[in-house]
């Protein structure tokens, strides 16, 4: 990854910092229209693919030899399908745990995307907020959906704080719609930032590098290296906030908890 961003800066020019953004850009791979809408494939909608197959593969050979003495990889496959299953029971209780499927490969799809954007030349998916925004809005959805499902009208005395005094309920059952209202957007920027603003600091200090060169750059090299291995990090909790916020917005549909 360091490397990755040094060359190009290089590429750029000596003293011409490269800009950060440019990372971020959605290329048309190939162009399609359908009925008027633009629906080309692009590098966003290749990673995508790219991390799809890649959790299949991994998922489907781990366990593929169901050994009593698991290999590596299928121990792996097991600490990650234990993780999100103890995410599920913790969070949102046995009932839960139908609903395991969608929040394991909620979970890995989002943790597969972080991970693939460290690699040098890569694309980030979870970079831009049209993907992020678009699968808290499905989970959001979703999760209401479920609400409305279980308890049918009653659902909406989640809007509706116990033990409150009635002069103060008008207020509060506004201020409690608004924070529902609100949760797609808050779970998508969540993720959008820090993702975004991770590697844009990365591309920054990369350019730092090379137009400092190798006596002035190893302050912002060695800052790199310790700012990707802390990227790696950030991409493995943006990915279990993700996945336990849906958990607990799970758990106010199934149970109403308040």
């Amino acid at each position: 990854m360091v490397e990755a961003h040094a060359a190009e800066g290089a590429a750029q020019g000596g003293s011409h910092l490269p800009n950060p953004m440019h990372q971020f850009e959605i290329e048309r791979l190939i162009p399609l229209k359908w009925f008027g809408v633009d629906a080309s494939f692009t590098n966003s909608a290749l990673f995508m693919v790219i991390a799809a197959c890649l959790i299949t593969l991994f998922t489907v050979y781990a366990m593929h030899a169901r050994a009593l003495v698991p290999s590596r990889l299928q121990s792996v496959a097991e600490i990650s399908y234990e993780f999100v299953a103890n995410m599920v029971r913790d969070n949102v209780g046995t009932a839960g745990m139908q609903y395991f499927p969608f929040v394991f490969t909620l979970f890995m799809f989002v943790l597969a995307l972080n991970m693939l954007g460290m690699l040098p030349y890569s694309f980030t998916v979870t970079s831009h907020i049209i993907v992020t925004f678009a699968l808290a809005a499905f989970i959001f959805l979703g999760v209401t959906l479920i609400g409305f499902i279980k308890h049918g009208a009653k659902f909406l005395k989640l809007f509706v704080p116990s033990g409150i005094p009635v002069v103060l309920l008008p207020l509060l059952v506004v201020i409690e719609v608004i924070s529902y209202l609100t949760r797609p957007l808050s779970l998508s920027v969540r993720l959008f930032a820090n993702m975004m603003a991770g590697h844009t600091m990365l591309k920054v200090f990369g350019a730092f590098v090379v137009a400092l060169g190798l006596l002035g750059g190893w302050a912002p090299l060695a800052f790199m290296v310790v700012f990707t291995a802390l990227e790696v990090l950030v991409a493995f909790l943006q990915a279990y906030v993700f996945a336990i916020l849906t958990c607990i917005y799970l758990n106010d549909a199934l149970h109403m908890h308040h």
